[in-house]
């Protein structure tokens, strides 16, 4: 049966006190408000206040109550013999509230906290009697209500949420048995009080609802006040008054807020602000030349690998246009960068992702080179194939490579596999390096020195970067505050002669320049920096401040070089050709008296304190080859300092994201530094 609320046979307690609180609320505000504005008007006349960022006051309305599920069992001493469902019922809602919402920003947070009533009523048909059954409540609870606060369009409209903490106060219920309207004579039953029984001391629940904000006060009024329309809806989730049955309760609230808040003086504001627009400091660093730097000979893989499920070239390697081909020099990378690639050994990969662009390259410049293109897929010789046509496709039509130069084939694994039989860690990564396109050649103008095979690698490339000016070298001007103070600032700079250069508008407070910008050809010169700002209210402000500016100069080269050697996957001794290689080409670049520094690395695969001690091995492997090279010629000056790494990701060259990075990893850089003279 349909509920029905009760309060119509007690008029005296649905009115006197919850109207009478509102009643006497809004009286008490009210007067205060209208003894407050006349003062504050005299006072402050002209004066403008900004918008309250902190408010307090007080929230008052309606809970508009539905209760769902059934009970039965009041308590231990009284079971009526109906069983009731649903009910509804409107309680007092009335709490003191705080509030902090800065006026520049949509985000504030709330809190509530005070008296919150559930009251309601249900009532029940019983069957054997055809009486009616009336059991109501004063269920109520001290709450506390901390929300978030948005106001999504910067307007007075805002919506809030949060969760309700509330702590039982009132327990009580009546229960009464009607009389059955075929016997009118008969007598009602007497009116059973009592409190309920396994009720919830604590109730943990959520709220969300929306309000907005009238003013009541002018921006002429320090002290601001706003009543706010509300309403709320707070779902049964988590509100079940009993820890018995089913009773559960959702609730609609509709209400008012009258809070208050002091704003601060514009005018004192934008005075305190004056002091900042003026806070202006230049920074122009020495620019000493910076350290010396060396060459570095880069090895070439000559391995193109490719994602799982695909036959295209991947995008992380660096696709020409014909057009561009006739631009393109090896020794000049930096002007054809991949993409997406982090600033860490940026150069080193820059070189990578271009080993195609470097091959269809040296097969211009040398005709009669002819390669083998291999694709290794474990899905298949098929699948392995068609990589191997996607590398040759792109060396025809972008580079003209004649096609008769170039054979392909496919097969399930490459020559020199990373995964091993029985192998059971860590076989995804194992297996993205495996599937790859091998550029084999018998071509010495494609390989590097003394190198021969289906897996030599491709010649080396030498690396030497442009130097272009760090951001720390460029000259700094640093206008504290303007941010806030100021809608826009610019430069002007005279040099000697009271040649100016302006720079600017600026909005930003921190502004770097490039000594270059300011010198031109100068090496240095003395200037004179004048700081214009407009503030946000139209007044211009400057301030000037001398400064000498140096250009910055890129280091010298050294005659050191550095060079890396390739290890396969979980080995510690250097194939025969980088025995070779560091043999013959290496050592005798090592001038007398020089520290020779040996740094070991492995990739990520494997355990920590194995590859500790497997990058130690490789260093030591080579630092081995090249000392007895050194002895074989009678040498002992050479200082040798040995050092590994491991999978150490703050100190290997390269992440290990690819398996570019990965193979790169597994690697000995070998520094060498000439004695200081």
């Amino acid at each position: 049966m349909k509920s029905k609320t009760k309060y119509t046979e007690k008029p005296c307690v649905a009115w006197s006190p919850n109207h009478l609180k509102i009643k006497s609320v809004a009286i008490i505000a009210l007067s205060w408000l209208s003894a407050q504005t006349p003062i504050q008007a005299q006072e402050a006349q002209a004066v403008k206040y900004a918008k309250p960022s902190w408010y307090f006051g007080v929230a008052g309305g309606s809970n508009f109550n539905f209760y769902r599920g059934s009970t039965n069992q009041l308590n231990a001493a009284f079971t009526p013999p109906a069983t009731f469902h649903d009910g509804d019922g409107v309680g007092l809602f009335i709490a003191p509230l705080l509030e902090y919402r800065p006026a520049d920003s949509r985000w504030g947070v709330m809190l509530q906290a005070g008296y919150d009533s559930r009251k309601g009523s249900f009532d029940q048909v019983l069957t054997d009697c055809d009486c009616p059954a009336d059991l109501s409540t004063d269920l109520s609870y001290i709450t506390v209500e901390p929300s978030v606060r948005f106001a999504p369009f910067k307007s007075n409209f805002y919506l809030y949420g949060g969760p309700r903490l509330a702590f039982n106060l009132d327990k009580s219920f009546e229960y009464q048995l009607g009389i059955n309207p075929a016997f009118p004579d008969q007598e009602a039953s007497p009116a059973v009080p009592g409190d309920f029984s396994e009720i919830e001391k604590t109730i943990l629940s959520m709220q969300i609802g929306a309000g907005y904000d009238i003013p009541l006060s002018s921006d002429s009024n320090k002290t601001q006040f706003v009543l706010s329309p509300f309403v709320s809806f707070q779902p049964y989730f988590g509100q079940n008054p009993r820890s018995t049955e089913t009773w559960n309760n959702t609730t609609i609230r509709a209400g008012v807020a009258l809070k208050f808040g002091q704003g601060q003086n514009i005018q004192e504001a934008t005075d305190m602000v004056k002091d900042r627009e003026v806070d202006f400091t230049v920074n122009s660093p020495s620019n000493v030349q910076g350290e010396k730097r060396m060459t570095e000979v880069f090895p070439l893989r000559n391995y193109v690998f490719f994602n799982e499920g695909s036959t295209e070239i991947p995008n992380r390697y660096v696709s020409l246009t014909k057009d561009q081909v006739k631009d393109f020099k090896e020794d000049q990378l930096e002007t054809f960068a991949p993409k997406n690639l982090s600033d860490r050994s940026k150069r080193q990969m820059t070189v990578y992702y271009n080993v195609l662009n470097i091959l269809g390259d040296r097969m211009q410049k040398n005709p009669s080179a002819t390669i083998t293109l291999v694709g290794s897929s474990n899905n298949g010789n098929t699948d392995g194939l068609a990589m191997a046509e996607s590398v040759k496709t792109y060396l025809v039509n972008v580079f003209a490579i004649n096609a008769i130069r170039i054979t392909t084939k496919g097969q399930d694994k490459p020559n020199i596999p990373s995964e091993q039989p029985g192998g059971t860690l860590e076989l995804v990564l194992l297996r993205e390096g495996d599937r790859r396109v091998s550029i084999e050649s018998n071509s010495t103008d494609l390989l590097m020195e003394f190198q021969s095979g289906p897996d030599a690698p491709l010649k080396p490339v030498q690396i030497v970067a442009l130097q272009e000016a760090p951001v720390d070298s460029y000259v700094t001007f640093n206008n504290k505050g303007a941010g806030e103070a100021l809608s826009s600032w610019s430069l002007q700079i005279a040099d000697e002669q009271g040649k100016v250069k302006s720079f600017g508008p600026y909005t930003e407070e921190e502004v770097k320049i490039p000594g270059k910008s300011i010198l031109g050809s100068r090496p240095e010169g003395d200037y004179k920096v004048k700081m214009i700002g407009q503030t946000k209210s139209g007044k211009i402000i400057e301030k000037e401040i001398p400064v000498h500016v140096t250009l910055w100069t890129p280091a010298k080269m050294e005659d050191g070089m550095r060079y890396s050697i390739i290890y396969e996957f979980n080995t510690s001794k250097a194939i025969t050709m980088y025995e070779k290689y560091l043999t013959e080409v290496v050592t005798p670049k090592i001038p007398v008296g020089a520290t020779v520094l040996i740094k070991g690395h492995t990739d990520i695969i494997g355990e920590e304190v194995y590859n500790q001690g497997l990058s130690l091995a490789r260093a030591n492997d080579a630092k081995n080859i090249i000392a007895n090279a050194l002895a074989k010629t009678g040498r002992n000056d050479v200082k040798f300092e040995v050092s590994g790494f491991g999978e150490n990701e703050n100190n290997s060259p390269f992440e290990n994201k690819t398996p570019e990075e990965r193979f790169y990893n597994r690697t000995v850089i070998i520094d060498i530094i000439p004695a200081v003279k």
